[in-house]
């Protein structure tokens, strides 16, 4: 065999090679069919939809009034299903040629199918449908839950399993309704209710990681703990002495002008302190994490800790600083149970409610990233608020319920991968 056969035998493969068709992933049909099962309710809401729906969007102090619109219910849900298939067009367009679905499309889907929801429910009605109240109470009741997702953010990005949210959250909530009441102070009360979440992670951090028990176990063995000895401290000490047990509040503190534009004004910058901070914890946690050399060892000592430990960097520290850290975070969402809510409340036995567990869901929902976590938290608050306003609209309708469901629906099938493969962080409850 001559030199030039061979040559040309060894380069054939090479060239076969480079010759062969890319392979081609498959379609991310998720949204689209997710715009069309909106479409066909939209339909079945055109159909029984009669009358007008009026909204509600001005309250007394805004800069200018926009008054009491009275819409007719079918126009408005065929305006939205409209701007529904426009976005469901262009995610399977999207789709089809195998690049990013925009995740603004995703938002218009899902507030087109609320707006024409809420038409529906009004429709044909006396009341008016309360669009800055809901928003606000939507707001309101999603507090809890952004602060109890940012705590388990923190932990398990590091590798800790923070399942004591709860606890963490009823602490919070005990801990500031006491020390308000005791000093007569609400602004007393905020600087307690984190020492009580630090006192629980406290705990998770000494036998989850110094002792090495599975952090799940410890969590909700905690979650017990917490849950019994302050049922146990309310029905004791706080019955017989109501002083120690006031519905104290935060002042509402108002962003000039701000407050004042119509519909977002009331809702996002006529709040307490709680939520300001709240605020800027989701910002600093969404830079800090992923552009900040705090937030590098961090998600290190989560996905890798042997290979963190190799640059010199403590995982056991650094994880046991996380998770305090953490508890403190979920302990400030406990005090907005008690002493930062629209109206100021006494603590009342295990009047978390099981909120840290949907916190945990809206964490997972979320993607263990903050601005996700906060949007499955402000998706979980705005069922709970749209499903009160039904309840007061009809009692005895059945659509408050089934709406009340719907967060925790979407979060199974998020959990199973329909909105994408939610990955938690490779080490977490793995001793080191």
């Amino acid at each position: 065999m001559s030199a030039s056969t061979a040559s040309a035998e060894s380069t054939t493969p090479a060239a076969s090679t480079d010759s062969a068709p890319a392979a081609v992933g498959p379609m991310n049909l998720k949204i689209p069919i997710t715009g069309v099962v909106v479409l066909l309710l939209q339909g079945l809401m055109t159909l029984g939809a009669h009358g007008t729906t009026t909204f509600g969007l001005t309250a007394s102090s805004d800069l200018f009034r926009l008054g009491n619109p009275v819409l007719n219910a079918r126009l408005v849900i065929l305006v939205t299903a409209g701007i529904v298939a426009a976005a469901t067009a262009i995610a399977l367009d999207r789709a089809r040629r195998r690049s990013r679905i925009p995740t603004w499309a995703t938002v218009l889907i899902g507030v087109g199918f609320v707006i024409a929801f809420l038409t529906w429910a009004g429709a044909g009605r006396n009341g008016v449908i309360p669009l800055v109240t809901i928003l606000s109470s939507a707001l309101g009741l999603s507090v809890p839950l952004v602060y109890g997702s940012l705590a388990g953010i923190i932990g398990e990005r590091s590798g800790t399993i923070n399942i004591a949210i709860e606890g963490q959250l009823l602490g919070g909530a005990f801990l500031g309704a006491v020390v308000a009441s005791a000093c007569s102070s609400p602004w007393m009360g905020l600087l307690a209710a984190p020492v009580a979440g630090v006192l629980v992670a406290l705990l998770l951090a000494l036998f989850g990681l110094r002792y090495r028990v599975n952090q799940i176990v410890v969590g909700v063995v905690l979650n017990v703990l917490v849950s019994g000895l302050t049922g146990f401290l309310f029905s004791t000490f706080l019955s017989s002495s109501p002083s120690l047990n006031q519905a104290l509040r935060l002042p509402t503190l108002a962003v000039p002008l701000l407050s004042r534009i119509p519909v977002i004004g009331p809702v996002l910058f006529r709040q307490t302190i709680l939520v300001y901070l709240m605020y800027a914890a989701v910002a600093i946690l969404s830079a800090m994490l992923f552009r900040s050399r705090w937030g590098l060892r961090l998600r290190a000592c989560g996905e890798h800790p042997k290979a963190a430990a190799t640059v010199g960097i403590d995982v056991r520290r650094t994880r046991f600083a996380n998770t305090v850290l953490s508890g403190a975070i979920a302990g400030l969402g406990g005090a907005y149970l008690t002493i930062g809510a629209n109206v100021g409340q006494s603590f009342g036995e295990n009047m978390s409610a099981g909120k840290g567990y949907i916190a945990l869901a809206a964490m997972i929902l979320g993607k263990w990233h903050p601005l996700g976590a906060v949007g499955a938290a402000l998706l979980f608050g705005l069922s709970d608020a749209v499903a009160t306003l039904l309840k007061s609209l009809d009692p005895s309708a059945a659509a408050a319920a089934y709406f009340s469901m719907l967060p925790y629906v979407i979060t199974v099938f998020a959990v199973a991968g329909f909105v994408g493969r939610s990955r938690p962080p490779a080490a977490e409850n793995q001793p080191y």
